[in-house]
């Protein structure tokens, strides 16, 4: 997990007030659950966050995303959030407003939210022991590819056409040790699809 909460993409990030605290409150609530639980946090070995949630923006193809390096906060507010207003997953850019730069996988999120419109939330947490029971019995990526990338992005894709990425929602990110990454049509589903597995 060393490499984990630096931002691989070209970002374009224009500084803009928070978004209504009502616009984050359900996303706030299981990012701050997925906290709680350890999936989403901060590794004081390496000085990095982890673990990031986003929900997309009714019939658009922007999201809002937890801010970069947040994985510390105990307690997140509408603060810690950025809109994803573009992104050119071929090019590695992705252009973002709000208080904070969004999260160093915003790449991996717009590239899960352009697999299906119902889409509505995806949700990157870390385990190590959940991931290192997972990894090839779910929906895996293969283990040379790091997060935050174009390539990640494409492996979701080819994950979502050849597995069952597509019904299940859930996957375990080869190459990025710890990581797992799911989606639901609501942040609860999404959530809870990593949480299940937890018990």
């Amino acid at each position: 997990m060393i490499d984990e909460g630096y931002t691989k993409y070209q970002c374009e990030w224009r500084i803009a007030p928070a978004l209504p605290y009502d616009t984050i409150a359900e996303m706030n609530r299981w990012r701050n659950r997925l906290y709680d639980a350890g999936l989403v946090g901060y590794d004081a070995e390496h000085r990095v966050g982890f673990g990031n949630v986003s929900v997309r923006e009714q019939g658009t193809d922007r999201f809002i995303v937890s801010g970069t390096q947040t994985g510390h906060v105990t307690r997140t507010d509408e603060s810690h959030y950025a809109r994803v207003t573009g992104c050119a997953i071929d090019a590695n850019r992705v252009v973002c407003e709000g208080p904070v730069q969004a999260s160093s996988e915003a790449l991996t999120h717009a590239a899960v939210y352009a697999l299906d419109p119902a889409i509505r939330s995806v949700v990157h947490v870390h385990d190590h022991a959940l991931w290192t029971k997972l990894a090839g019995r779910l929906p895996t990526t293969a283990p040379g590819i790091a997060y935050g990338t174009p390539e990640m992005a494409r492996e979701f894709q080819r994950l979502f056409l050849e597995s069952t990425f597509a019904t299940n929602g859930i996957a375990v990110m080869g190459g990025h040790e710890g990581g797992i990454l799911a989606f639901g049509k609501t942040i609860e589903e999404a959530a809870l699809r990593v949480l299940s597995y937890r018990s």
